[in-house]
């Protein structure tokens, strides 16, 4: 769910024109309860709560309760709601019963059915109703769901360096940003929360993030890289598979700008030309669009056609090894790794 959509949503809740009937459905289950709560709040009175509030699941209701809930009049109130969940595991009499009232909704009720995560889209669903989806977050997200949450949760302001910060430490989870953002709103007094807010909190330590070590690889900084094995694998969201997974976008990438430069772009477009190519592919380089494009330009003299290839191949046997027996400790595989990437090719034929 964009954050247009939900200042929609909200605008919609503060101003009370409800529609008869929401679908939320996407793989983010926090920002999807976050909402139900929202939109529950502000559709029940709070006084007569016991008498218009109704909360079903799908996979334990009848159909003949499914009927009673969604044809209940409201008690003293202008409204009730019926929050229907695990929408995807009612049984067929059931889901007919739903479909008829979906044809005809009652304007006195608020329907609002959860589908699971991980489920196939429900089409009819989606079209008999206001359909809200809440897909995982993607690295282009991150940003700017972040900050919003910040400002609507907690009423603080998050510093576009620091809002880059909490996303390359804690990664694309909502249920744990909004966990950091918690502590973050509670440490600032200001009412902004600022890098150094990020790092005191959160645990990030300067010059040794997982950003920083993307860096020394793209450099083909051995002993910078090597330095900071430790300290990435003990970051949250973290671990050998993901940073192996990182580095294969980001020697994709430099193979790409290599061949780029090879047939005559210019150094000066480069960062411009990543940029590009992230948006275009959707490529999570588990850091700030923005940092991996500077990174990637001013690193890519350093590769050779020769050098990317072997790095791939490495990559691919690391890949490989990690998700079979172990053999040896992640840092091991990791220092391994990362001194073939950082060799040239050349030295290590010779």
């Amino acid at each position: 769910m964009s954050a247009q959509a939900l200042r929609e949503l909200r605008k919609a809740i503060h101003n009370r024109t409800f529609e008869p009937a929401y679908l939320f459905h996407g793989d983010d289950d926090y920002r999807k309860e976050e909402a139900a709560r929202e939109l529950i709040a502000g559709a029940v009175d709070p006084a007569t709560r016991d008498f218009n509030f109704d909360l079903l699941r799908g996979g334990d209701v009848s159909a003949e309760q499914v009927e009673s809930a969604v044809h209940t009049p409201p008690m003293m109130a202008d409204r009730r709601v019926v929050v229907l969940r695990d929408v995807s595991a009612l049984k067929k009499d059931a889901r007919a019963v739903l479909d008829r009232y979906l044809s005809r909704p009652s304007r006195e009720t608020v329907l609002l059915l959860i589908a699971p995560a991980g489920i196939k889209q429900d089409k009819e669903l989606e079209r008999a109703t206001v359909s809200l989806a809440f897909p995982a977050l993607n690295d282009r997200d991150v940003v700017e769901w972040v900050t919003e949450h910040a400002r609507e949760a907690h009423g603080v302001t998050l510093t576009p360096r620091a809002a880059e910060l909490l996303q390359e430490h804690v990664g694309t989870d909502a249920s744990q940003l909004a966990s950091e953002l918690d502590k973050l709103a509670s440490y600032s007094q200001s009412g902004t929360i600022d890098e150094d807010a990020v790092r005191d909190v959160v645990g990030v330590r300067q010059g040794k993030t997982l950003s920083d070590f993307l860096d020394s690889v793209a450099a083909r900084d051995v002993s910078g890289a090597l330095e900071l094995i430790d300290h990435v694998l003990m970051l949250p969201k973290s671990g050998l598979v993901p940073i192996i997974m990182a580095l294969t976008v980001q020697t994709m990438a430099i193979g790409w700008g290599r061949h780029a430069r090879d047939r005559g772009m210019p150094a000066q477009r480069m960062e411009a030309e990543f940029f590009g190519l992230l948006k275009e592919t959707g490529a999570y380089p588990m850091r700030a669009w923005g940092d991996a494009a500077k990174c990637w330009a001013r690193s890519v003299s350093r590769w050779d056609a020769a050098s990317i290839e072997r790095a791939l191949d490495a990559l691919l046997a690391a890949d490989r090894a990690a998700k079979d027996t172990r053999l040896s400790s992640d840092e091991q595989m990791l220092a391994s790794l990362v001194c073939t990437l950082c060799v040239p090719a050349r030295r290590n034929a010779a």
